[in-house]
């Protein structure tokens, strides 16, 4: 004889299980904004034609994200994780390299360019260094990193590299 509890598990067992929900789809305007980096690349000075480096950005994670695998040809590499973050409207980067470490910057689209800033290392006088990144579409279909520093917090800026990443045949 079958007893009601027993009869109630094979009743749920046989039932069709409901299929999770599908997680969030990481698509639009916001989750786009930072696609004109994806593709392989040779890095050059701006104004230069000697290459610094190569770098290859990805989406990954679904979509979710941009990775960066920076490839120098001296000195060490690292690589970047970027995702925009939809609980604050805003881009989040993760750096991991040789030196310093690990660096955190945020921001998101300015005027059709993407702007992170974070904290990066020490000025000559050791205090924190404030480093803004500016990544630019050109008209060519190059990408420029223009990046800024300041040792005030933000009140004044000085140039610090500006790169030009040109995409490999």
């Amino acid at each position: 004889m079958i007893t009601a509890a027993l009869a109630l598990v094979l009743a749920q067992a046989a039932a069709p299980a409901t299929p999770p929900p599908a997680p969030p789809k990481c698509e639009g305007e916001a989750y786009a904004a930072f696609d004109f980096w994806v593709g392989e690349w040779e890095v050059f000075p701006s104004g230069g034609e000697q290459k610094v480096a190569d770098s290859r950005i990805e989406k990954v994670s679904a979509g979710c994200a941009i990775r960066e695998t920076w490839m120098p040809l001296q000195g060490r590499g690292g690589s970047s994780l970027s995702a925009y973050d939809p609980s604050d409207g805003a881009w989040h980067q993760l750096w991991v390299g040789g030196v310093p470490g690990r660096v955190f910057f945020d921001g998101g689209p300015v005027d059709g360019a993407m702007v992170l800033t974070g904290y990066w290392g020490k000025d000559a006088q050791g205090h924190p260094s404030l480093v803004r990144m500016t990544y630019t579409l050109e008209a060519d279909g190059s990408v420029r990193q223009y990046g800024q520093a300041s040792s005030d917090h933000g009140r004044s800026w000085s140039d610090s590299f500006d790169l030009i990443y040109r995409r490999k045949d």
